[in-house]
């Protein structure tokens, strides 16, 4: 068999109709596992690149079901007699999740093939013709999977489907030149300019990140680049670092516009689900004021440069 035809990837969840990932009506693709540990990471779920059982609290009844079904005893009740779990015993057979009446276990992600995903984004094709849109292929850290990325890339543009890729490029170059020949637009992130702050933020260092973009701006491939910075308070919003990334947006010849992602509290409730404490638990929503006035520190270092905020 064809591995080209036998490729599968570890997906989180496919959303249509997004506005908000490139140009147009999207259907995202979302792929799990991430090689970043972003402190504010708003979806926790794609960082795992395997299959994740999901608890709801809210939902549960203490009713016992689950507690019965687990062959590994990874389920049991606390002291107030509620259902706690315990992740390092779970086997992700999933017999639990089958058998909540509350449907308060759940799983996040599953292996899927090139054909099934492609075979989703074209029912929406006709959509994406009359917007404007397309596919776009997000994490996690979709290049991760490149392989994979790349085929269905290939697939998409063999129908006239408009592709763009969110990536973080923190990761070795020959992954992205796999999938930059299907490309039509990278959203690529930057976390911080200074690489050590960048690991302190992050768990990695931004090396590889600076010079992919570099790279990625000389590439022969007739591809777009915006440019994103994830806003966050107290972290990467000093005016040092406003200004050096945008000295670096405005000297790729690529570039379409930088773009500023304000921080938000959105994924807040996923960490419990999984277990697991958000460090930024106390930092507020910014206020519009705030990110415009950031904005503006862009602005004027860099006034030929089109920043959206």
């Amino acid at each position: 068999m064809d591995k080209k035809h036998d490729l599968s990837a570890m997906l989180l969840r496919i959303e249509k109709s997004s506005m908000h990932d490139g140009e147009g009506l999207r259907t995202v693709v979302f792929l799990k596992g991430c090689n970043l540990r972003c402190l504010w990471c708003s979806t926790p779920e794609s960082q795992n690149a395997e299959v994740e059982m999901g608890f709801d609290a809210e939902r549960c009844r203490d009713c016992g079901a689950c507690t019965d079904s687990c062959p590994k005893q990874a389920l049991g009740r606390s002291k107030d007699w509620r259902i706690v779990m315990d992740r390092d015993r779970c086997c992700q057979c999933l017999r639990c999740r089958d058998i909540c009446p509350y449907q308060a276990l759940f799983y996040y992600g599953r292996k899927v093939g090139v054909a099934e995903v492609q075979n989703e984004v074209l029912k929406d094709a006709v959509f994406y013709f009359h917007s404007g849109g397309g596919i776009t292929v997000s994490g996690g850290e979709p290049l991760l999977q490149a392989d994979f990325v790349a085929e269905l890339f290939k697939r998409c543009k063999g129908h006239g489907i408009n592709t763009a890729l969110e990536t973080s490029f923190c990761l070795p170059w020959d992954r992205a030149v796999k999938v930059l020949p299907y490309l039509d637009t990278l959203f690529v992130d930057l976390k911080h300019s200074d690489s050590v702050s960048h690991e302190q933020i992050t768990g990695v260092k931004n090396d590889a990140v600076l010079a992919n973009i570099i790279l990625a701006d000389k590439s022969a491939e007739p591809f777009d680049i915006i440019m994103r910075l994830p806003l966050i308070p107290a972290l990467n919003d000093d005016e040092i670092n406003l200004r050096k990334t945008a000295a670096l947006a405005a000297s790729l010849t690529k570039l379409k516009y930088l773009e500023i992602l304000p921080y938000h509290r959105l994924g807040c409730g996923t960490y419990a689900k999984l277990g697991r404490e958000y460090v930024l638990s106390e930092l507020p929503t910014p206020s519009r004021a705030y990110i415009e006035q950031k904005c503006e520190v862009i602005r004027s270092s860099q006034p030929n440069l089109e920043v959206r905020c």
